[in-house]
């Protein structure tokens, strides 16, 4: 398998670990407040899931415009606070940026993109596929940082992890 393409399969597959090891504890715990980067377990995955959105459009060639009126309006949708629902989005999500892997003929390309605040890039879908799984990562202990702040153990989502399931 492409590095890069199982780098994001990680990705996809921690979010999930990451879901089901919630899922086993109080549902409470998922919006309860705490002092942290963000303000619940809830909130960390619902920011999540927007970066996704945004990233997974703006691979498929969306302008930054478009993409932000529609988060705002994605708020609105999912902002019930639904640890299920937002389960559903992300698996959904994760399948459209499996297809869009799938016909990406070159992953190694280079576009450019159009930023708001940072100006033009021009950068591979790799990269910014790359992009996505590092922020995915980054907020994943995040949410391990909150459930120890909480009194419950965080998901194991290293990456060798994942490698020792792959092989199962």
């Amino acid at each position: 398998m492409n590095p890069a393409i199982q780098i994001f399969d990680y990705h996809l597959w921690a979010n999930d670990v990451v879901f089901k090891h919630l899922k086993e504890l109080p549902s409470e715990i998922c919006y309860q407040q705490v002092k942290s980067v963000f303000p619940s377990l809830y909130d960390t995955l619902f920011h999540m899931y927007q970066i996704d959105y945004v990233w997974l459009r703006t691979l498929n060639g969306d302008s930054f415009d478009h993409i932000i009126k529609d988060v705002n309006q994605l708020t609105d949708t999912i902002q019930e606070k639904n640890l299920d629902l937002l389960d559903e989005k992300f698996v959904q999500i994760g399948n459209e940026y499996r297809k869009l892997i799938r016909e990406i003929e070159d992953l190694h390309e280079k576009i450019s993109i159009q930023h708001p605040r940072y100006g033009k890039l021009t950068t591979s879908y790799l990269e910014l596929l790359q992009h996505v799984a590092n922020h995915g990562t980054y907020h994943r202990g995040n949410i391990t940082a909150i459930l120890r702040q909480l009194g419950y153990k965080g998901p194991s989502t290293d990456y060798v992890w994942y490698l020792f399931e792959q092989k199962k």
